[in-house]
């Protein structure tokens, strides 16, 4: 059995965490594939050395917006299809997905809308939650392998955050978008890190206000969940708490084919 090693990160910039030694981070890693959300920038404004890395085939999605969104998609195995979004304009225009087939499992990486901005926001994102679930749903019931990673924008559940009561009327932490995740799950989909680890204070997100990552006052935003049939061929799943750059720190998924 081969043995798969990905990795998730939210950089908050490409060009940012460039700056503070992810190049370097990247090549002592060695991940088999590493999905990055929000990277901000066109393949063009990646750095150079990060447009070519040995041994990797990158996929990139930005958005229209410039300096907004974007994700991209690191990979030393070849995919056999690659897909950027759902096929619906009003979604894929913000460069949020990336899909990947590798046969065995198809792999999402997303970066899925934040609320906060307004009202407007927030109903696009349940939006997007409702089209992404539709789409990989149909990949499942035709007995596909799913794996979803990014930055989901919701914390599910109160041992989730540091603050869940003074954040219960926060995007992020209201009852719709926590709602939201209990149904995914309920169509057959498991939250990875959850059956390796049940402690509190598993944060993947701290605000750069307050030194809240020095006080680990978090939220955990950032998943690898997968199909509840592919739940066996999950090795791992854990957070990298130490790793510098953004205001997420990156997760980890180990599973064998």
């Amino acid at each position: 059995m081969d043995k798969i090693r990905i990795r998730s990160w939210n950089v908050n910039g490409i060009r940012a965490v460039h700056k503070k030694g992810f190049l370097e981070w990247f090549i002592n890693e060695k991940p088999d594939i590493l999905c990055l959300q929000e990277t901000k920038a066109t393949r063009k404004q990646f750095p150079k050395d990060l447009r070519v890395v040995d041994n990797y085939h990158l996929y990139s999605s930005e958005a229209e917006k410039k300096g907004y969104s974007g994700t991209a998609t690191y990979s030393s195995i070849k995919p056999e299809k690659v897909e950027y979004g759902f096929g619906i304009d009003r979604f894929d225009l913000e460069g949020r997905t990336i899909i990947t087939d590798y046969g065995d499992f198809i792999l999402f990486n997303i970066y899925f809308p934040n609320g906060k901005m307004s009202p407007e926001r927030l109903q696009y994102k349940m939006e997007f939650y409702d089209v992404f679930l539709g789409y990989v749903d149909e990949l499942k019931d035709e007995g596909r392998n799913i794996i979803v990673c990014g930055d989901v924008n919701t914390a599910h559940k109160e041992i989730d955050l540091a603050h869940p009561k003074e954040n219960s009327k926060i995007s992020g932490f209201l009852p719709e978008e926590r709602a939201w995740m209990d149904k995914f799950f309920s169509h057959g989909y498991v939250d990875t890190f959850r059956e390796f680890n049940k402690k509190p204070e598993q944060y993947t997100w701290w605000s750069y206000r307050t030194r809240a990552r020095d006080r680990n006052v978090g939220w955990r935003l950032d998943y690898f969940f997968v199909n509840k049939e592919f739940m066996d061929n999950v090795e791992s799943s854990y957070i990298l708490y130490d790793v510098m750059g953004s205001d997420h720190c990156p997760i980890g998924l180990d599973i064998k084919i």
